[in-house]
């Protein structure tokens, strides 16, 4: 009775995962994006305005925020579904 309906557990499991990860992979991105850019503005010789944390900081963290929000649900799905099939593998011998 528990196994009745796996494929509903397993698609609620994803979109779960896969709505927090985006979020902080947004986030997550971003700033390590900032860290490049503190780098490589750095290196430029910028010096940013009163509470701002580099010039041009937008043109770093919004492309690193998208990476992240991308790249950190693809890689957890991924991981979710390979230990999922590793386990069902594990079950049928």
């Amino acid at each position: 009775m528990a196994n009745a309906h796996p494929e509903r557990r397993s698609t609620a499991a994803y979109v779960g995962v896969g709505c927090l990860t985006t979020i902080v992979g947004f986030f997550g991105g971003g700033m390590i994006a900032l860290l490049v850019g503190l780098v490589v503005e750095g290196i430029k010789g910028c010096k940013p305005e009163e509470g701002l944390p580099l010039c041009n900081w937008h043109l770093y963290y919004f492309p690193g925020g998208l990476v992240g929000m991308i790249l950190l649900p693809t890689i957890a799905i991924w991981r979710l579904r390979s230990g999922e099939r590793a386990a069902r593998a594990q079950d049928t011998q």
